[in-house]
């Protein structure tokens, strides 16, 4: 069976994305990630499109890619122009990619209504475009955009554009799910009658629009397509590209073909994080092999048939992409839940030691304060290295102070100073913030990074508040989960006070010592 060729566009098409913004750098640190991770195609952008772009493909043409070809994009020529006249043609021959994406139109609907031209006319500027970026030396992909909604309107039509294509020397013929809205069954069909007419490799580029882009693509993988498009953490325009991560996965384990590099996948997870953080997008973590939640297991009988036979409650190794198997602990889980657990810490331990018992104990009495472990990993493990013997604290607290005012439109409203001491040495920090938390969590990290400069890379991504016993209203206790980030991992941590304040610093405390003993035992692992 032929390899599975995979483009990544998260640079273009995920670019389109709402909240989506690279710089050239951003560009360039995906790039570089991707091509560790084995991609085949870089679609980078498009050259004529702004001259930031232009500045990417000066500053890529650098770059020394193992794996990894860049691929510029752009459209076919404009009506009523020779090629060698059209701008956005000359721009992609001055973007020195070997590759070229051209999109097409293949839907009447849009040759007559946006392009305003004959259906003739625009059969000449595909064949045309393709044939000049050929005759300059390039590689050309052609996109057949929208070429679903095109074959439902005039079937003939839409594959006479992909005839126009293959006729002027496109090397790959892909078919564009670009509002969305296909079935599976639809696209099988499509993509094997093209493969039999045509006789060249066929992709599929699916969007999200109905749940259905990875789904769409597997069954165009299926039916004899080689050549898959995607974005790698798949945001992109409206509800998404097709999840090149989640494809990448499918093709793999559930298909048996090749797809990416042989030693691509246990980096997945570690790299899709990357990019989506270079993207400054929150990773869901409900994401099919890679997210915090794809390998949680929680108490009963369900946990008890995980720890013998892992594939009983999952399809793949957590460890085969990167991931890690999260055993869920509260107050129903027993000392199976906290011994499979407490073992990472003390492989010696045993359901008889005392540990073991002291931490079940423990477990309990916090989560009846209001404590919940089960979404605070982090938080659970300081807890048993405590019990342990195997925690000492990084920093002492000398003391914090927290100003506030009105919030004004555009200013910082909280101000946060912190004075800690590590060995003995004082250290005073200030910082403003947008709200309490924040500054607060900025001046402590202000206050150690000079001790620990590996927190410069951690950031908070997320905040959440519950009130426990809202009986109480404003004396309530409340519980706050933070959820950090350094890049590479992701990991959470859990307070409980009556005062809002105080159970954020526990949870900010808890975040931060994390993170060093990572850092100490060099162990890195997203979900411990």
């Amino acid at each position: 069976m032929s390899r599975i060729a995979v483009l990544d566009s998260t640079l273009r098409d995920g670019a389109q994305g709402e909240g989506i913004s690279f710089s050239v750098t951003d560009k360039l640190n995906i790039v570089r990630a991707l091509d560790e991770l084995g991609v085949d195609l870089i679609e980078a952008g498009n050259p004529g499109s702004n001259p930031k772009d232009l500045d990417f493909f000066r500053e890529a043409s650098a770059l020394e890619l193992r794996h990894a070809t860049l691929a510029a994009f752009g459209s076919t020529r404009r009506r009523d122009i020779a090629c060698e006249d059209d701008e956005g043609l000359r721009s992609l021959l001055g973007a020195s990619t070997p590759v070229v994406v051209i999109f097409g139109k293949s839907w009447d609907l849009h040759v007559k209504q946006v392009l305003k031209v004959s259906l003739d006319e625009n059969l000449a500027m595909i064949r045309d475009t393709v044939a000049f970026l050929k005759a300059a030396g390039r590689r050309v992909i052609y996109d057949a955009e929208h070429f679903f909604d095109g074959y439902a309107a005039d079937g003939e039509y839409a594959f006479a554009s992909l005839r126009a294509a293959a006729s002027a020397g496109a090397e790959c013929l892909v078919l564009c799910d670009t509002n969305g809205g296909s079935l599976p069954e639809r696209v099988g069909e499509l993509t094997a009658r093209a493969l039999k007419e045509f006789g060249l490799p066929v992709g599929i580029h699916a969007h999200n629009d109905s749940g259905l882009a990875v789904a769409n693509s597997l069954t165009a993988v299926r039916a004899g397509a080689t050549h898959v498009q995607g974005t790698l953490v798949g945001f992109g325009e409206r509800c998404g590209n097709a999840n090149l991560s989640t494809l990448a996965a499918n093709i793999s384990f559930k298909m048996g073909r090749d797809c990416l590099q042989p030693d691509s996948l246990p980096k997945l997870s570690r790299i899709t994080r990357l990019v989506a953080e270079i993207a400054n997008v929150n990773f869901d973590e409900s994401m099919p092999y890679l997210g915090l939640k794809a390998f949680a297991h929680k108490a009963g009988m369900h946990v008890d048939a995980v720890l013998k036979v892992t594939q009983s409650f999952e399809h793949v190794s957590p460890e085969s992409v990167g991931n890690s198997r999260r055993i869920l602990a509260s107050e129903v889980g027993g000392r199976s839940v906290v011994l499979e657990r407490m073992k990472r810490i003390d492989p010696s331990a045993t359901k008889e030691s005392p540990v073991v018992a002291q931490v079940v104990k423990r477990l309990k009495e916090m989560e009846r304060l209001g404590y919940q472990f089960e979404g605070a990993d982090a938080s659970l493990e300081l807890l048993m290295r405590k019990a342990a013997g195997k925690y000492k604290p990084f920093f002492e607290l000398g003391h914090y102070r927290i100003l506030g005012e009105q919030p004004t439109e555009g200013k910082l409203s909280s101000q946060a100073l912190v004075k800690i001491r590590v060995e003995g040495e004082e250290s005073i920090s200030g910082a403003e913030g947008d709200g309490p938390v924040h500054a607060l969590d900025v001046a402590l990290r202000k206050a150690l990074e000079k001790f620990y400069p590996s927190l410069g890379a951690m950031r908070l991504t997320d905040f959440k508040v519950r009130v426990l016993d809202s009986h109480d209203a404003s004396a309530a206790t409340v519980r706050v989960l933070i959820e950090s980030t350094d890049g590479d991992s992701a990991w959470t941590t859990v307070g409980v006070s009556t005062d809002i304040i105080e159970a954020s610093w526990i949870a900010l405390v808890d975040s931060i010592e994390y993170k060093l003993i990572g850092d100490i035992e060099r162990r890195y692992k997203p979900y411990l």
